[in-house]
C-alpha cells in the first residue's frame, strides 16, 4: 500500500504539538455530542500545514470536505451552490479566506451562526428575501494574512489557531518521513541539514529534499549524505541561514538604496521588481523570524544582525558600515 505524503491523522502529523493536543479534545468532544466541530480558523505563513490539518479533521470526524478558495467565490450564487450541497456535519474549507468579498462575507455570517442562507429574489418593489435552511456544517478557514480578516468574520470562528514555523528538528523528521515515502535513502545528518535551511516551513523542506535527490542522482550517489546536501545548497545559492538570492537582494536593496530603512512596502516592491504579496507572504516572514528586519509604522528597517550578516557574507563592503545610528 502506497503511503500518502500528507499525514492522515493527528498522530502522523509532525509538529504543532499544542495545536494538535487541543484540537484532539475538540474533535473528540464534537464526536461524543454528535455535533459538527465549531468553525475553525488557521492562520500563519504558507506551507505550515493548514490544508493538511483541515483534511485530517475531516478524516477524524469521518465527514466529507469541500475545498475552495476565497477568490474563486465570486458571486453569492457560487457560495449558495456550495452550502446547499453540504451534508450534515460536512466541512467547508476556504483557503485564502481573507480574499472573500464583503457581499460574500455578509451571506456567510447567517450561514455560520444559524445555518440559514438568505437569498434576495426579485427586483424593485417585488424584491424579497428567501431563507433556505442548511445542514449543519463546519467552516474551516485558512489565511496567511490574519490582519486582513474583517472583525465580524473573525469573531464567528469558535476555534482560532496560529501555526508557528517549525523547529529544525521537526523539519528533519518530516524530511525522513518524506524520504521513506519517496523511497529516497538519506542519513539523519543530511536530513538535519535540510531542516536547518528550510526556513521553518515543511513545504520548503520537502522541496529541498527533492532538489538534493536530483543532484545526488546526477552524481550517482545512492544515499544522500551531508556532503551532497551542502553541495546542492551551494549550487542553489542557499546559505547556512536558509536565505536565497531574493532574500539577499531584499536586504541589499534596503541598504544600498534606502540607507538601511525605513522604507515602505510599495516603494520596496517597486525597487525589487517583485509583487508586494510575494514580499509580504514569502520573503518577510522568515526575515522577521530570524530578526533581520523590523516592520515599523514608517516602513521596513534592517536590524544590526542583518547588517552583520551582509558584511560577514561580503554582500556589502566594510566601508559601508555606517548605519549604527539606527540601532
Amino acid at each position: 500500500m502506497v503511503k500518502s505524503l500528507r499525514p492522515r491523522t493527528l498522530e502522523e502529523f509532525i509538529g504543532q504539538e499544542t495545536i494538535k493536543q487541543s484540537l484532539k479534545v475538540f474533535i473528540d468532544s464534537a464526536k461524543a455530542r454528535g455535533e459538527p466541530l465549531d468553525h475553525t480558523l488557521f492562520y500563519g505563513p504558507a506551507g505550515l500545514g493548514k490544508t493538511t490539518l483541515a483534511k485530517i479533521i475531516s478524516q477524524e470526524l469521518n465527514v466529507s470536505l469541500k475545498h475552495t478558495t476565497g477568490p474563486s467565490i465570486e458571486k453569492v450564487a457560487d457560495l449558495a451552490s456550495i452550502l446547499i450541497n453540504l451534508s450534515n456535519g460536512d466541512i467547508l474549507f476556504i483557503d485564502e479566506i481573507h480574499r472573500l468579498s464583503k457581499a460574500i462575507e455578509e451571506v456567510l455570517y447567517a450561514a455560520m451562526e444559524d445555518f440559514k442562507l438568505p437569498i434576495v429574489a426579485g427586483s424593485g418593489k417585488s424584491t424579497h428575501t428567501i431563507v433556505i435552511n442548511l445542514n449543519q456544517f463546519t467552516l474551516i478557514g485558512a489565511t496567511t494574512r490574519f490582519g486582513l480578516l474583517s472583525p465580524p468574520l473573525r469573531d464567528r470562528f469558535g476555534i482560532i489557531y496560529h501555526l508557528e514555523p517549525y523547529a529544525p528538528s521537526e523539519l528533519g523528521q518530516i524530511v525522513l518521513r518524506t524520504a521513506s515515502i519517496f523511497n529516497i535513502k538519506v542519513n539523519e545528518r543530511a536530513a538535519e541539514l535540510i531542516g536547518l535551511r528550510a526556513r521553518g516551513i515543511p513545504r520548503v523542506a520537502i522541496q529541498l529534499l527533492k532538489r538534493v535527490r536530483d543532484f545526488a542522482s546526477a552524481e550517482g550517489i545512492s544515499v544522500i549524505n551531508a556532503e551532497i546536501v551542502l553541495s546542492t545548497f551551494d549550487q542553489l545559492h542557499i546559505d547556512d541561514y536558509g536565505l536565497n538570492d531574493l532574500d539577499r537582494k531584499y536586504l541589499k536593496t534596503i541598504v544600498e538604496r534606502f540607507n538601511g530603512g525605513p522604507v515602505g512596502i510599495e516603494t520596496l516592491s517597486t525597487a525589487l521588481g517583485e509583487d508586494k504579496g510575494t514580499i509580504e507572504d514569502i520573503v518577510e516572514p522568515y526575515l522577521l523570524k530570524v530578526d533581520f528586519i523590523l516592520r515599523t509604522p514608517k516602513g521596513r528597517v534592517l536590524t544590526k544582525k542583518a547588517l552583520d550578516y551582509l558584511f560577514s557574507k561580503r554582500i556589502i563592503p566594510e566601508d559601508k558600515r555606517n548605519f549604527n545610528t539606527l540601532f
